[in-house]
């Protein structure tokens, strides 16, 4: 496949930092389209709307609805001959299988794939307590994902990886957090890191499938929700082997999980028995 123009949305709202440096980025060597929320729709995973208001702005659209809304949207009519969606970058992580499904960074990936458009969903790890989504993000801080993506994006055409995966998830460590060299080039990994042209270096994953999700009922008629992982994003403390998403981004590693759209059939599953025996009578 070639690679020529480019649908770029977000979940972080058109206006964000990582949108923009993104669309830098890219907008250098192919001819990109934004069209995006107009506001933050952080977790709304695959919600789709009746229908959506679209405005015009500066970078291309702004749709007053979700990151999938942007998806149907743009390759339903406003930009059907893209070649490639971009989704991101996000400002925070979206590692593990099971964020896969609720980010809207990741859903609209998955939504292009349905109109058989190929996708990067791109988000970045950002370091901190839980308070971290307040800090004020600079351009420069986004390097590592924005490099990393447009060099996926320059080289899927020699690859035909879109033959055998339907969306790339790539997560980037912070700019600043990255492992480089102290000229500023990579410092490659151990087994399967690729390095570039400098800033993090590069590793297939798989996503992670420890799951932590905690819930705890506090008396006041309501059940809080909390998800331990972010305390224990360090090299010591992380629960996942080399090879996963999450221990490739807290060793300092830009992760590449190469995915299918979700609810593949299983093939029979053993259920023919079963439903022959219901037999469809009471």
């Amino acid at each position: 496949m070639s690679v020529d123009r480019i649908l770029l949305t977000n979940d972080d709202g058109i206006d964000a930092v990582g949108l923009r440096a993104m669309r830098d980025a890219l907008s250098a060597d192919y001819d990109v389209v934004t069209v995006a929320p107009t506001a933050d729709q952080s977790s709304t995973g695959r919600t789709l709307s009746e229908g959506v208001a679209v405005s015009d702005h500066e970078l291309g659209y702004a749709v007053d609805g979700t990151p999938v809304d942007c998806v149907v949207a743009g390759l339903g009519e406003l930009v059907p001959d893209a070649d490639l969606v971009v989704a991101g970058c996000n400002e925070g992580a979206n590692l593990g299988a099971y964020t896969l499904g609720r980010s809207g960074t990741v859903s609209a990936a998955v939504e292009a794939a349905f109109f058989d458009v190929p996708a990067v969903a791109t988000s970045m790890y950002v370091p901190g307590d839980e308070d971290w989504w307040k800090r004020e993000l600079e351009p420069a801080e986004f390097a590592n994902a924005t490099r990393a993506t447009t060099f996926l994006v320059d080289r899927v055409g020699e690859t035909g990886i879109f033959d055998r995966a339907d969306y790339l998830n790539v997560n980037a460590p912070i700019a600043e957090a990255a492992s480089v060299g102290a000229d500023g080039g990579a410092v490659e990994g151990d087994g399967g890191a690729v390095e570039g042209d400098g800033g993090a270096p590069m590793r297939v994953t798989t996503p992670s499938e420890w799951y932590g999700i905690e819930a705890t009922q506090n008396g006041d008629g309501r059940v809080a929700f909390s998800d331990p992982i972010w305390g224990r994003m360090t090299a010591a403390d992380v629960p996942d082997p080399v090879g996963t998403d999450r221990r490739a981004v807290v060793d300092g590693e830009v992760s590449v999980s190469p995915l299918s759209v979700p609810h593949e059939a299983a093939s029979d599953a053993g259920l023919s028995r079963l439903a022959d025996a219901y037999g469809g009578r009471s």
